[in-house]
């Protein structure tokens, strides 16, 4: 029977996808007392697609929000591989998002809206989080958008 999170999922027209296997040397979460930490998870969507690009060169504004709306996805299938039930997550209680932009864009908030909004709209009051955002020279597989996530769990 689906919870709670999944019926909002499924509310949205969100599909979890089939996490991706860590590309190095590290574990895609780590649960330790009632902390479970995501490894940063970075825009691709399922089917391999990668949104890439530099945010201020070849990417705009409304794709680097999609492409962090895709990494809020992603975390949440780590989150429900790690827990199997997505309805033990208290709340989300920090993002960090690392945005693949130009030394001049200015609008890396903007960008993280995409994956902040998502935590909002899935877990309510509980999605509000702490955040971090920074622009970076590059990401992994030069994709636009890489987010982070810590969770309190019961």
């Amino acid at each position: 029977m689906a919870g709670k999170i999944d019926k909002k999922l499924a509310e949205l027209g969100i599909t979890l996808p089939v996490p991706p296997a860590p590309v190095a040397n590290y574990v895609p979460t780590a649960h330790t007392g009632n902390l479970l930490f995501c490894s940063g998870q970075v825009s691709a969507a399922p089917g391999g697609e990668t949104i890439k690009g530099k945010l201020g060169a070849e990417t705009s504004v409304e794709r680097g929000q999609a492409a962090a709306r895709i990494c809020a996805i992603n975390l949440l299938a780590q989150a429900k591989a790690a827990l199997e039930d997505l309805d033990r997550i208290k709340r989300c209680v920090r993002l960090g998002g690392f945005i693949n932009a130009m030394p001049t864009f200015g609008d890396l908030p903007k960008v993280m809206n995409g994956a902040s909004d998502l935590m909002v709209e899935v877990f309510g009051e509980a999605g509000r989080h702490a955040r971090t955002t920074v622009g970076v020279a590059e990401l992994p597989f030069d994709a636009s958008v890489e987010v982070e996530a810590l969770f309190e769990v019961d």
